[in-house]
């Protein structure tokens, strides 16, 4: 999934502040950040702690758990045995993030689907890239197609297996989405109560920053020559929420007039192609935003917005930033979306 439309809006200073209740002054909270690579991309975490103590260790090492399980770059790592043998005994995490796949499969009629790994692979935005460069065969996408669907897999307690040999899974279309909301998880459990987390783009927030504010993020668009982002002309606020986007500008190729992104289809097995440049989601959570990201963008301004209002049971969001048939770089926005930006 594109995760780089959401540019986290970087403080520039760490500034200190006491809150005085009942009388009596309370330890002063500093801005923290830790920050690194992980998963394929960069991650900052911003928070505000009367603890100075880095909570730098804790936080790779979440990463190094999440990654034995749901890292396809990671030999022997769960998800690579599941897509070996077509079973495996899953930890929390991989059950976690399987059970909110499976969901979304069903709520969005199939448009998300973690089976599309042999159809991520072929189009060449897997670990792995094909001997060609373009557009697969048509025989080659038919045959990808015949092992996608999740309605092979199955989940028994704790065991994840297949009802078909050789369909395999690919779980990076939320499994930063779910990271995000463990690392908010872990920051509460540490009794911070302020804190922005960032991985890749998806990001989720609580309280406020060290400015009293509500944490805000900026939204980039391409330029008309796709070289360079420029703003839109306001931010987001996070009031305790999650945020995702999925965009087919960062990773994609071209062939002919067509740009191909790294979204499949798993109905059609097609690599997006239609005008839309990105959709960014809210939701309470960042893993629901993750799962819901792609979906929307397959299915398409209208339709995408039409979804998110007859299901308001979901708790989305969404704006979508794309091209008009003349080419204008245009956007538009669910009903609600808009109480969360500052213009």
């Amino acid at each position: 999934m594109n995760r780089f439309l959401i540019a986290i809006v970087l403080m520039v200073t760490t500034i200190a502040h006491i809150t005085i209740t009942n009388g009596q002054s309370l330890p002063a909270l500093k801005l923290m950040a830790c920050e690194g690579k992980a998963q394929g991309t960069y991650y900052i975490v911003k928070y505000l702690s009367a603890d100075t103590t880095s909570l730098q260790g804790s936080i790779d090492s979440i990463f190094a758990v999440i990654d034995q399980s749901l890292s396809l770059y990671k030999p022997g790592s769960a998800i690579n045995r599941f897509n070996e043998t077509g079973q495996v005994q899953m930890d929390e995490h991989m059950k976690a993030v399987v059970q909110q796949a499976l969901f979304t499969y069903k709520a969005t009629g199939g448009l998300f689907d973690i089976t599309v790994k042999r159809l991520v692979y072929l189009w060449g935005f897997g670990v792995t890239r094909p001997s060609f460069k373009g557009v697969p065969p048509a025989d080659s996408i038919r045959q990808a197609l015949s092992y996608t669907g999740s309605r092979y897999l199955r989940v028994k307690e704790n065991q994840l297996y297949t009802l078909k040999k050789g369909v395999q899974i690919d779980c990076n279309g939320i499994a930063q989405g779910y990271t995000v909301d463990v690392l908010g998880a872990f920051l509460a459990s540490r009794g911070i109560d302020n804190y922005l987390v960032d991985v890749g783009g998806e990001l989720c927030a609580k309280g406020h920053n060290h400015q009293h504010k509500v944490w805000s993020v900026g939204i980039e668009r391409p330029s008309p020559g796709d070289t360079a982002y420029e703003p839109v002309q306001g931010l987001v606020r996070l009031p305790g929420k999650g945020i995702a986007t999925s965009g087919n500008y960062r990773r994609f190729f071209d062939q002919g007039r067509t740009r191909f992104a790294h979204t499949i289809h798993p109905l059609t097995g097609v690599a997006l192609h239609n005008n839309i440049i990105s959709v960014t989601v809210i939701a309470k959570d960042c893993f629901t935003a993750d799962a819901f990201d792609n979906p929307l963008i397959l299915m398409g301004v209208d339709k995408g917005i039409a979804f998110v209002e007859q299901h308001p049971e979901y708790g989305l969001q969404a704006m979508y930033i794309y091209r008009d048939v003349e080419g204008t770089i245009r956007e538009n926005f669910s009903k609600g979306f808009k109480q969360y930006m500052e213009f």
